[in-house]
């Protein structure tokens, strides 16, 4: 997933036997690295940061004791697993490869004094920081649509509590109802993620509430791996799910939670559970220090994922602006090692190695029925882009027992990309 340059490694392995023979190895005098957010992004990079630099002083900062993952989350609110299931712990972070864990939520960055504020008045210097806040939720940006809409109309898309929302309102809600999910403008984290969604609440009321439907109201006219969702669908659920692409009228521009209506140019729509998944910009801390544009996510230098607006602090993930790579969790811990390898290069005064990067993404329309993508990315004329002929999506007309493999290896690769950022 990094490509480090023996002469890179042996400067690791070089430097870190001298700053122990100073006496400056562990938490003594080594580099200081601050990692906010323990997604799949900041877990990977505070691990491999340390594993690169033993000599490090390595802090990761979440404001919560666990983090909950958004890949596999869908199953959760389909009722295929339970919150457990998708919850990780910082233990081993802590215990096994000696990370300072700080449970507290970030409130500022002062990247002139080299200092992170937490609520809870602790103050935290680095010589290098990586920020990975995930997204946040554009309150306001859909009409109507805030936090308190959130509740009535829960959008799931940080998992938590509103993933158990949802699950709970497609249970009470009665047989014959309908299921309206909202998708958004790109970007959005987890492009495909609304997809399987609907996949797997079709499966969920296929078996327990066979006269009811769900309505996919897109601001988009194409979607992820749509020709093989389409597939999907025609094969198992021609009858439950209804796609509408914005050329169509999908597009929501309005909602009023408490009438539970959800608003088109031309249409009013009032279904039995509304799940809205609004607009997305970079996590607040990336905004309140001044590391995103116009956009609203972080642009970074694509070989080592350094913020081109603010020195020394790295920005990987979600908020970063990363080409052609999509939001996911898969893309986040890629470029977590990315990071990692650059700011150890840079600890030992080389230069870091050519950026190389992956992304594999599994997406499930039943238990036993999978796709996938996948891509490797480089930096072609001074952006990230995929490699030509590299990675792919699963064909199209497969038999069952190649979707049932590949459902499979969704679990696979669940277990295998968790236990690398928090195991």
């Amino acid at each position: 997933m990094i490509n480090i340059s023996r002469r890179t490694f042996t400067g690791f392995v070089g430097a870190a036997g001298a700053l122990s023979a100073l006496g400056l190895s562990g938490c003594g005098g080594g580099p200081r690295i601050v990692v906010v957010g323990g997604g799949f992004g900041g877990a990977t990079a505070a691990k491999y940061v340390k594993r690169y630099l033993p000599s490090a002083n390595v802090v990761l900062i979440d404001a919560d004791k666990s983090h909950f993952t958004c890949p596999f989350s869908n199953t959760v609110i389909a009722g295929m697993n339970d919150m457990a299931f998708i919850e990780r712990k910082f233990d081993a972070l802590a215990n096994k490869h000696g990370i300072t864990v700080v449970t507290d939520l970030v409130v500022g960055i002062d990247p002139v004094s080299k200092a992170v504020k937490t609520k809870g008045g602790n103050t935290f210097n680095y010589d290098k920081l990586v920020v990975s806040p995930g997204i946040d939720l554009k309150w306001g940006a859909l009409a109507g649509y805030d936090q308190a809409a959130a509740e009535i109309m829960p959008h799931a898309w940080k998992a938590g509590p509103q993933t158990m929302l949802l699950r709970k309102q497609i249970e009470a809600m009665p047989n014959g109802g309908v299921v309206a999910i909202s998708a958004p403008g790109n970007p959005f984290r987890c492009p495909p993620g609304p997809y399987e969604r609907a996949s797997l609440i079709a499966n969920y009321l296929k078996r327990n509430k066979p006269k009811s439907k769900i309505l996919i109201l897109d601001s988009k006219d194409a979607f992820a791996k749509d020709k093989l969702f389409k597939e999907g669908w025609e094969k198992m659920y021609d009858d439950i799910i209804e796609w509408v692409p914005a050329a169509k009228n999908g597009k929501v521009t309005r909602v009023d939670a408490k009438a539970g209506v959800l608003e088109t140019d031309f249409e009013k729509i009032k279904p039995a559970v509304a799940n809205v998944i609004p607009p997305q910009s970079a996590g607040a801390i990336a905004i309140s220090t001044g590391l995103t544009d116009k956009s609203g996510f972080c642009p970074v230098n694509p070989n080592t994922f350094e913020s081109t607006l603010v020195k020394d602090v790295f920005v990987i993930g979600d908020s970063c602006i990363a080409g052609d790579m999509p939001k996911s969790g898969y893309s986040a811990s890629s470029q977590a090692k990315v990071a990692a390898g650059a700011i150890a290069a840079m600890v030992m005064g080389d230069k870091p190695a050519p950026m190389s990067a992956i992304n594999t993404c599994y997406s499930l329309l039943a238990p036993d029925y999978g796709i996938s993508v996948a891509g490797v990315y480089s930096v072609q004329d001074g952006k990230i882009a995929a490699i030509k002929g590299s990675g792919g999506v699963s064909p199209m007309g497969a038999p069952y027992q190649f979707r049932k493999k590949e459902a499979d290896f969704a679990g696979g690769w669940y277990a295998s990309i968790s236990q690398d950022s928090w195991g």
